[in-house]
């Protein structure tokens, strides 16, 4: 139960500053591009408060947490109108992209942070080190999963507004017809998660390329620790 707490302890912090800022960089984006829906809602602020879905990023990461199986939550979505931007077709592409792009961002600071601490060293390691390690590996995780799994070209994944965005213009109106669709197939993977956390759904399908970009990361970390 104690690691359970310390996990949560380290998890929560670092999931809640990558949702917000991934959310933020929607409305950001939308913002310069045309769209002031979100400013106008007061929701391109830093302040958690706004963002937090009680469902997405209290209940399904917690009980997720306690059930032992993989980590993951949502936030508010940022409101963006596509008929308020300058280019709808090219502004909903950029306004989906810049979540995760952002996610990856945070996780390059945390990397060079993580590098940077490694780097200034030394004796023998703490219980301080090690947990200050542990903290911002996990920062670093946190919004690499968030951003690939956001990816995904999955309505109503961030990926779906670039995957739209890209397909010809009568390929991606059939596409968009397809939402709910994307609906469903999302609903069907939180309760795959929810209720069989041993198939390991989530794992499998965003598994490897975390494993890979994390991997590029902990390089970068390493890089700068040997300077």
């Amino acid at each position: 139960m104690t690691e359970t707490i310390l996990f949560a302890a380290i998890l929560v912090p670092c999931l809640i500053i990558a949702i917000v800022f991934h959310e933020v960089a929607h409305g950001w984006t939308a913002l310069a591009l045309g769209d002031p829906t979100a400013k106008e809602r007061k929701r391109l602020s830093l302040n958690p408060l706004r963002h937090v879905d009680p469902v997405g990023t209290i209940f399904v990461p917690g009980a997720m947490l306690l059930l032992g199986g993989p980590v993951f939550g949502w936030a508010k979505p940022v409101p963006v109108n596509a008929r308020r931007l300058n280019n709808p077709r090219f502004g909903m592409m950029a306004v989906g992209a810049a979540g995760p792009a952002m996610n990856f961002l945070l996780a390059a600071v945390g990397a060079a942070l993580l590098g940077l601490f490694v780097h200034t060293l030394t004796g023998p390691a703490t219980e301080f080190t090690g947990l200050a390690l542990r903290v911002m590996t996990t920062f670093i995780l946190i919004n690499v999963f968030l951003a690939m799994f956001n990816l995904l070209p999955i309505p109503p994944f961030d990926g779906s507004h670039i995957v739209e965005g890209l397909l010809p213009e009568k390929a991606a109106r059939l596409y968009e017809k397809a939402r709910p669709a994307g609906m469903l197939l999302f609903f069907g993977i939180v309760a795959l998660s929810w209720f069989a956390p041993g198939l390991g759904v989530i794992e499998n399908i965003v598994g490897p390329p975390v494993t890979w970009v994390m991997e590029r990361y902990l390089g970068l970390a390493q890089m700068i620790a040997d300077k």
